[in-house]
């Protein structure tokens, strides 16, 4: 399993001051910071990262929603960083997300849900790379 993983908190955590609360949660994990960054996507970038969507009937609103506001993009480190990460993220549906995980304690709307965290330990290399190239293969 991979040590580190990337997460964004997408904008609509940004917007609602939720990033202290979410990195609150992982640091009580014990999970690590190794790169914190503030950024405005832009659209190219963001079409990279969501590739996989292209053509898929949600993918504009999900480009528009991801660069309408800044971002924190961070990696995270720690024993099985990427699976503990994507399990304390909760589903993508708010609704069906438990209790006690970030989405399903402040998530309201799947195309609103706070954070994504890479779903590999391949993406979660891929990501970091795109986004802080400095720490990629280290």
């Amino acid at each position: 399993m991979s040590n580190r993983t990337l997460v964004i908190a997408k904008p609509d955590a940004v917007e609602r001051g939720l990033v202290g609360e979410i990195i609150r949660r992982f640091e009580q994990k014990q999970l690590h910071l190794d790169a914190v960054e503030l950024r405005l996507l832009t659209r190219e970038v963001a079409e990279a990262h969501y590739a996989e969507h292209q053509g898929k009937g949600f993918f504009t609103d999900l480009i528009d929603f991801i660069t309408r506001s800044p971002v924190v993009l961070m990696v995270v480190s720690g024993p099985d960083a990427q699976p503990v990460v994507r399990r304390m993220m909760g589903t993508t549906n708010p609704a069906e997300a438990a209790a006690g995980t970030i989405r399903g304690d402040f998530a309201i709307e799947t195309t609103e849900n706070l954070v994504h965290g890479s779903d590999s330990s391949e993406s979660a290399e891929s990501e970091i790379a795109r986004f802080f190239p400095e720490l990629a293969a280290k």
